[in-house]
């Protein structure tokens, strides 16, 4: 089975600082994750100035800034992406970014991704979708607010322009932060998998972990989960991330998990055979029986080890002739 793919997204949590983001890096790579995610996007291709921000940024970001100021203060330039890339490979950890307009995408193939995140609200923007699609790299499509239908004609756009359909996975998600956990509605994740035959994941918003790991026990192939040093920090996506001991104890359960799903063949596992002879029974001697003596239900039973004749031959054995002299708890 191959291993599941998890992201680290550490998004805009990075406030605007290197430093910051180098930190989140090794967060990442002690946590044991396969990839650690940023945001690449230039403000003036991304936001219109009059933009209002989402309730949950006004909560957590000041209510008087707009959308673009908060995230122009959120901006990585092009030698930061170099820097962060280099820091990376230095930790042998995988960069990702998220590219959200057209020249943040020629950044990042430039400085040579070779995967691209696609975010939830991008999934209905055509010309985006086809400049990706052209790259021919390999895809994680997230699905948040979207639709079966707008998921089809995404995939359709990606595969037209040139991407294998083997080489894109697609994420299902909840564009809310944090997730409320009735809106999960994880089984939807499973139904991505089977109306498309494709690769299938898990974006995860809410909090906590559990959801998570339920869906890598679901078939998920890739997870991913916003994390930060501190989810009291100023900026809109902290109070919905984790910190860094439970993105460890998120990695140890998704792993813990791939462990136990096991091969799909029921048979006695290499641990618990030697506790058949334990814990199984056998057919034995109920009362003393003298050799040529009819063994009945009066004179056998059924008990504990299990080393001897197997009680499901019991009918075979009833009304047999006793072949020697036999003492009470004896094996037959």
């Amino acid at each position: 089975m191959k291993k599941v793919f998890i992201i680290a997204e550490a998004g805009v949590n990075h406030n605007g600082s290197i430093e910051l983001a180098k930190k989140l890096i090794d967060v990442a790579v002690e946590s044991g994750v396969d990839a650690v995610k940023f945001q690449t996007f230039k403000t003036e291709n991304l936001v219109s100035k009059n933009a209002q921000k989402a309730d949950y940024q006004k909560e957590t970001t000041n209510k008087e800034e707009s959308q673009f100021d908060m995230i122009k203060k959120l901006e990585l330039d092009i030698n930061t992406h170099k820097e962060l890339i280099s820091y990376c490979k230095s930790k042998n950890i995988m960069f990702l970014s998220t590219p959200f307009d057209h020249d943040s995408i020629e950044l990042l193939h430039d400085l040579g991704l070779e995967i691209f995140k696609i975010p939830s609200g991008e999934i209905t923007n055509l010309p985006y979708l086809r400049h990706i699609g052209k790259l021919g790299k390999k895809v994680i499509l997230s699905t948040g607010m979207a639709d079966i239908g707008e998921i089809e004609d995404a995939l359709d756009i990606l595969i037209e322009a040139g991407t294998k359909k083997e080489n894109i996975i697609v994420l299902h998600a909840n564009t809310m932060y944090p997730t409320p956990m009735e809106d999960v509605n994880l089984k939807a994740m499973i139904t991505i998998g089977n109306t498309f035959d494709i690769a299938f994941g898990y974006s995860d918003h809410t909090l906590g972990i559990e959801i998570p790991t339920a869906a890598v026990a679901l078939g998920a192939s890739c997870i991913e989960k916003h994390f930060t040093l501190d989810k009291n920090m100023e900026g809109p996506d902290h109070k919905a991330s984790l910190e860094s001991d439970e993105l460890k104890a998120m990695v140890k359960a998704i792993r813990n998990i791939e462990l136990a799903l096991g091969s799909s063949i029921k048979k006695p596992s290499k641990s618990e055979i030697p506790n058949m002879q334990i814990a199984r029974k056998s057919i034995v001697v109920k009362t003393q029986i003298r050799k040529g003596e009819i063994l009945t239900q009066d004179n056998i039973t059924i008990k504990r080890p299990g080393n001897g004749i197997n009680p499901m031959r019991w009918d075979e054995i009833i009304g047999t002739v006793a072949s020697k002299d036999y003492i009470e708890d004896e094996l037959i």
